[in-house]
């Protein structure tokens, strides 16, 4: 039996998109892979001023409703984390002390995203050395913290 592809998956605002289940669902009809959920602490709006910490429960909300829809599709999901403020720095703190073999990054839309305004799925591809499927997705409804 194959050995399962390790991915990465690194979403916040975007954590419960049709456009990530979707990327997801086709991943795992490629081949046996198994998930683990990465959700920086990347707070918004005036927070992402005032407080780099504020994004923290707002993470966690989209961490559990995550885990849980991609469990309830039938996907393997082998862990959900939240991380670091910094979406860089919170993948490179995950590639450093786990091994991956992918990662899937899904931000909001160019126009809103803070993500793509610092060019982070090229910044993980480059400081991970793993390739990059980036996912541009409508952002997920409101979670409770």
């Amino acid at each position: 039996m194959a050995e399962k592809a390790r991915i990465l998956v690194v979403a916040n605002r975007t954590a419960e998109s049709p456009e990530l289940l979707d990327a997801l669902q086709s991943r795992a009809v490629r081949g046996p892979c198994e998930f683990t959920l990465l959700v920086p602490a990347t707070p918004h709006g005036i927070a992402w001023a005032a407080d780099m910490h504020s994004g923290a429960s707002e993470a966690e909300g989209h961490r559990r409703a995550f885990v849980d829809e991609l469990r309830g599709e039938g996907l393997d999901v082998r862990d959900a984390k939240v991380g670091d403020a910094d979406p860089l720095a919170a993948v490179c703190d995950e590639t450093n002390f786990s091994d991956y073999d992918e990662l899937i990054v899904s931000t909001l839309p160019l126009k809103v995203s803070k993500w793509l305004h610092i060019d982070f799925p090229s910044k993980a591809r480059a400081a991970t050395g793993l390739p990059v499927q980036h996912v541009v997705a409508s952002e997920a409804k409101a979670v409770a913290p």
